[in-house]
This record gives structure tokens, C-alpha cells and sequence, in this order.
């Protein structure tokens, strides 16, 4: 099962993507969906694989969690009414203020 995570930057310009099975270790995301971006990557590089997403707020607790197999994509935790993206948007919100 590959593992990533989806972490704030330290100087607080968007998003890291991480993983053991990305070629560089790490990728940077900048713009202003960054986080959705970073997941659809994930998700699109393991389609064959199980995977699991976490993503963490500025504090480094995980606030969501998402895992993709042989089973259909699904958000697990603490998922919320009002839709995925406006998640993310909410998020981007909270991060950079």
C-alpha cells in the first residue's frame, strides 16, 4: 500500500505532497486548488495500487484521510456535508490566514 501525505509548507506557500514512491520525495503545490491537485495526482498514479491520502493541517494533525484500492475511492474520517471542494477551499481559507 503506498502512502501520502498532503502537508502546509513551512513558509507557508501552499502544499507538499509526499511519498516514498514519488520519484523526488516530494512535490510542491502552488496554486490555489493545490490541494485537490495533490490528491487527483495521487489518485491517478495508483489507480492499479492501494493507497491512502492523509491530509494534515498546519499543526500537523491529520484532518482528513482518503483511500483508494480495489475498493471505490472513498473520503474515511471526518467528512463533511457540504462537499469536498468547498473542504479544500475552507482549508486553503484557515492555512492561510
Amino acid at each position: 500500500m503506498h502512502v501520502y501525505e498532503v502537508r502546509p509548507r513551512c513558509d507557508k506557500r501552499r502544499f507538499n505532497l509526499i511519498s516514498d514512491v514519488l520519484p523526488f520525495g516530494r512535490l510542491w503545490y502552488g496554486e490555489p486548488d493545490a490541494i485537490s491537485n495533490a490528491i487527483n495526482y495521487a489518485k491517478f498514479f495508483n489507480r492499479s495500487n492501494d493507497s491512502v491520502i492523509h491530509i494534515y493541517n498546519h499543526t500537523g494533525n491529520v484532518i482528513e484521510t482518503h483511500e483508494q484500492g480495489s475498493f471505490p475511492y472513498r473520503v474515511v474520517g471526518n467528512p463533511t456535508p457540504v462537499g469536498t471542494l468547498s473542504v479544500f477551499s475552507r482549508l486553503d481559507s484557515i492555512l492561510a490566514g
